[in-house]
């Protein structure tokens, strides 16, 4: 885990564009870069699969050519502990040449790389490096590791694929792999053997296209041939795209109609990398033809934008970044804040973590200073589907690369499904906002502003313009926070540096910020003011003088009153209520308490409470209100009405004036009575209300304390219920991750003994095939003396059949007997030394018989083999042969010349019984001698030599050599010798025979 963690370190930090959304990864995904770092370009191909990835990877390479130009890279969850036979099972379906990887090998198109067991394998320069798996807790994300790897080496030359398999390893990687330009393809959820992986990078949002892996294999082999994929070849495509400002304003223009954003001053190579990457997954290679696909297609326009808009944020990016905000921002953070609230904005927070994660980083260094300061985040986006996703705050397991578990533990939640979610306290601290950082207004008073790899994706003309609105936005002394990639530039008269490494700035103070300019144009649609409804009386047949007159005595002599309902909305009016309510401003509402004046809110509100409670009538005489200068005394009573078919209850509110006019408000010139009279009035009016606000008083501190108990009461069961789920959630947590471990272990075995279930059908078929072909008998016996196996020449041999399988040998009687045979065998497992014998069968046929023991690959003895392999043919050639031998040393026997045979290096393989006799010398001194060493060395005379060597090569005979020697025994003698090669094939290769004839007393004779 932690290599992966260094891993994503190392990679480049792309961002989304616009708002910390990237269309790119940088200069790694450069094709110019990369072409730097490669020889040659190609496509590499990373192939992730878990459980159930050996059938897909079979059927992917089934249906791949042997020259796309590709490269593949096979990533599988294997057992740590066993060797892998997937390089050898796959080389099987395939042309091309498939490897296990070794560690620093290239990579070359046309070719398939596994991973081997027990590793993690990265990619750098186009060459593969292995390091071994982390023995940590964790999880294993093999998968993740290398195509994070591949989009940092890669860029828009990678392609990931992920295939059948559990959990979620991938992910992350296929988000990488997007936001560098690649191309991403999962195994549709229906094809694949287990679907977790293919279902979480499809709800990731992170793929390009959902297929089976057949038809995935024809997308691969389309795409290989793409201009695309082909950076080095000057296409129809990349001329438009750089030179045809026209085709360029026309995308730019059909993005701003249907999303509302401009990116016409963003980098140019940001929309073409990302223009020409949708223009592949349509199978178009023309930009004019895209735009006709654009604006028949209005639901493209909206896939480019959100394919411009990729997320690429993480949690806690760039960790040492984060520490330098706790060291160096913070504290000096905590200080000027006083009791205000650290406010910060972070524009481009794409789906929420860099926001979260500066909330955590703030709340840990809050506990550690034992400081008391709030927090509050404005997080901004013109991804509203990206902000919905920060609204709910919820992640998969994968961020636990980027979480450590303590955060984890003390910051989220486990939810059921896989996954974490932001816990509340946390959450409360963001406000998530849909907002364009260069169009809509900013926020003010911000003390820290976290823009991370934005700006590096915008012209000179949108830099400019934001970083003056972060300046104005700043509180003097505020600081921002940019990424790894950015810096001030051009703008330290407005900021200065706090630390250069990190990317750390603080606002100047200036004399006068610079004019910053905003689109005011709103989208906001104007309200619409609701119709009166006018009720239209219908039309009487005939004239009803009763009601008129009814009509009539309501509107002049009944008091004005509103009929409402259990939530205080007006549902009518009676009589003329414009002395007591009013229309407020605003947003139009029929609530009475908002449409009641100021000074009738008090008792009415008190009236209203008191008759909902209790369900009976109330009155409250005498309230004073003032009207035109004039004090007027009104009743107010309220009457509870019961609906008996729908059980509701409505109130009528009645207002009645019980005096016309009192006297006019004070004035000056009033006489000494007058003012009396006043103020004893204004007196009587205060006590009155005074007594009106001590009942409303007490009718609320009776109604709270009323709801406080109820909600202490609630708030305990609550309390009590939580526990028990707590308890519950907990113990279904730890059952849980057990079975996604043991589900995980099981997956892995089922796969090994998949794989050694194919090499053991191969190896029971390779061992029948070689069984069947060379025809010998051959039959194991238990220790007990059962038969286990026999082949099918034992079969016809020894009269076996199918069901004497565990049946004792001795129960069966072969046409071969062995004697002896339980003595044998105990023989033979005791010494461990095989034992052969030939014997005959029932017919007279020779075969030979080797009995010894059976050994397991653990080298443990468990029975025996006999092995029958018929000689009757070589047994008689060997009689044949012996027979002739014997004639033959008969014949050279018989003769009276002294005779031997030699072999090619003159070596005594025969000698007659004359020569022993002639020469005074035995046949252990003979036999397997070199002639020129016999005796005392007579025979060792060079042309003598040269003679019997001509008759090994070549075949000539002489005859009549002589020699005068003196020999050891037999002193002086004159020999004839003759040679003559011997017909035939030998073992020692071709024989001479060498007679020997003393002419010792002729040659005396004549001299005489």
């Amino acid at each position: 885990m932690d290599s992966i963690k260094k891993s994503r370190t190392k990679q480049k930090k792309g961002v989304k564009n616009p708002d910390n959304t990237a269309p790119d990864t940088g200069a790694a995904s450069d094709p110019e870069h990369s072409q730097e770092d490669h020889t040659r370009i190609f496509p590499i191909v990373g192939i992730g699969a878990s459980a159930g990835g050996l059938e897909a990877f079979t059927d992917l390479l089934k249906h791949l050519p042997t020259d796309t130009g590709m490269a593949f890279i096979l990533i599988q969850h294997l057992h740590p502990d066993y060797p892998s036979a997937l390089s050898e099972i796959l080389s099987r379906v395939t042309s091309m040449n498939v490897s296990e990887v070794t560690d620093g090998i290239r990579v070359e198109p046309n070719q398939v790389y596994v991973i081997p067991p027990n590793t993690y394998m990265g990619i750098m320069h186009g060459t593969l490096q292995l390091m071994p798996r982390s023995d940590i807790s964790g999880q294993n994300l093999p998968i993740d590791y290398f195509f994070l790897n591949l989009a940092e080496d890669m860029g828009m030359l990678a392609i990931g694929v992920i295939l059948s398999g559990t959990a979620s390893d991938g992910v992350l990687g296929l988000k990488a792999i997007k936001v560098a330009g690649g191309i991403t393809l999962v195994q549709d959820e229906a094809s694949a053997k287990y679907d977790g992986m293919p279902h979480s990078a499809i709800a990731a949002g992170c793929v390009d296209m959902i297929l089976p892996p057949e038809k995935i294999a024809m997308e691969l082999t389309r795409i290989a041939g793409h201009p695309y994929i082909i950076p080095k070849s000057q296409t129809v495509a990349s001329e438009e795209l750089s030179t045809d400002v026209g085709l360029l304003n026309k995308l730019f223009l059909l993005l701003r109609n249907q999303t509302g954003h401009d990116f016409t001053y963003y980098k140019p190579t940001t929309i073409q990398r990302r223009t020409k990457r949708r223009m592949l997954l349509h199978k178009l290679e023309r930009l004019k033809d895209y735009i006709r696909y654009l604006q028949e297609n209005p639901s493209e326009v909206v896939s480019l934008f959100h394919d411009i808009l990729i997320n690429v944020t993480g949690f806690f990016r760039d960790p040492q970044a984060f520490e330098a905000l706790t060291d160096k921002v913070f504290p000096i953070l905590k200080d000027s804040t006083g009791n205000e609230p650290i406010r910060i904005w972070v524009p481009g927070c794409s789906s929420g973590e860099e926001a979260y994660s500066l909330a955590i980083a703030l709340l840990e260094y809050r506990d550690r200073s034992a400081a008391n300061f709030s927090i509050q985040i404005f997080a901004t986006d013109i991804d509203d589907v990206a902000i919905e996703e920060a609204r709910a705050g919820l992640y998969p397991e994968t961020i636990s690369q980027d979480v450590s578990d303590e955060r984890l533990r003390q910051f989220f939640t486990r939810v059921d499904g896989g996954g974490y979610q932001i816990k509340k306290s946390v959450r409360d601290m963001c406000v998530f906002a849909v907002q364009n950082v260069a169009k809509d207004p900013p926020f003010s008073r911000i003390d820290l502003i976290s823009c991370r790899n934005l700006l590096i994706y915008m012209g000179p003309v949108l830099q400019k313009k934001i970083m003056n609105i972060f300046h104005y936005s700043l509180k003097s002394g505020g600081y921002l926070f940019l990424g790894g990639a950015e810096s001030i530039g051009g703008f330290s008269d407005l900021y200065r540096v706090v630390d250069s490494k990190e990317r750390v700035y603080t606002k100047k103070a200036v004399a006068r910020s610079r004019y910053i300019e905003l689109n005011t144009t709103s989208d906001y649609q104007s309200s619409r003011v609701p119709e009166p409804i006018t009720s239209v009386p219908s039309k009487l047949d005939h004239f009803d003088l009763s009601r008129e007159v009814n009509n009539l005595l309501m509107k002049q002599f009944t008091p004005a009153g509103v009929v409402v309902d259990e939530n205080l909305n007006i549902q009518q009016f009676h009589g003329q209520t414009a002395p007591y309510l009013e229309s407020p401003p605003g947003h139009a509402s029929l609530n009475l308490l908002k449409m009641s004046r100021q000074d009738l809110l008090l008792p009415l509100n008190t009236l209203l409470k008191k008759v909902l409670a209790s369900h009976d009538s109330a009155k409250k005489s005498g309230v004073r209100i003032v009207r035109e200068d004039k004090n007027r005394l009104i009743n107010i009573q309220v009457l509870p009405i019961m609906a008996q078919q729908k059980g509701a209850l409505y109130l009528l509110v009645v207002f009645e004036d019980v005096t016309s006019s009192l006297e006019p408000v004070a004035r000056a010139s009033d006489g000494a009575a007058s003012k009396g009279l006043e103020t004893d009035t204004q007196t009587l009016v205060l006590k009155q209300e005074l007594v009106a606000t001590k009942e409303y008083l007490q009718s609320v501190i009776e109604q709270q304390e009323t709801g406080n108990e109820e909600l202490r009461s609630a708030n305990e069961e609550i309390q009590s219920s939580n526990e028990e789920l707590q308890s519950i959630n907990e113990e279904l947590e730890t059952a849980k991750e057990e079975l996604q471990s043991t589900n995980e272990e099981l997956a892995t075995v089922n796969h090994q003994l998949e794989v050694r279930n194919l090499n053991l059908n191969q190896a029971n078929s390779d061992l029948s095939n070689l069984v069947s072909s060379i025809n010998i008998a051959v039959v194991i016996l238990e220790m007990n003396m059962g038969v286990r196996y026999f082949s099918p020449r034992a079969e016809k041999l020894l009269n076996l059949i199918n069901s004497d399988i565990g049946r004792p040998f001795s129960d069966i009687k072969p046409n071969i007997n062995i004697p002896g045979l339980k003595k044998i065998i105990t023989e033979v497992l005791e010494n461990l030394q095989p034992l052969d014998m030939d014997l005959q069968d029932s017919g007279g046929c020779w075969y030979s018989v080797r009995i010894q023991a059976y050994k397991t690959l653990d080298n443990k003895i468990d029975g025996v083999v006999i092995v029958y392999i018929e000689i009757d043919e070589m047994k008689k050639s060997l009689d044949a042969a012996t027979h002739a031998q014997n004639y033959a040393e008969a014949i050279i026997s018989a003769v009276r010349h002294p005779m031997l045979i030699l072999d090619d290096k003159l070596a005594v393989v025969s000698a007659s019984h004359s020569f022993f006799h002639a020469f005074k010398v035995t046949g252990e001194e003979t036999i397997g001698n070199l002639l020129y060493r016999l005796g005392n060395g007579q025979w060792g005379i060079p042309e003598l030599r040269t003679k019997l060597k001509q008759v090994i090569q070549t075949g000539a005979q002489f005859d009549d050599y002589t020699i005068s020697h003196d020999f050891e025994q037999i002193g002086h003698r004159i020999v004839s010798i003759s040679g003559r090669s011997i017909p035939g094939n030998h073992e020692s290769g071709r024989l001479v025979l060498m007679q020997i004839e003393d002419i010792t007393e002729q040659k005396l004779g004549t001299a005489i």
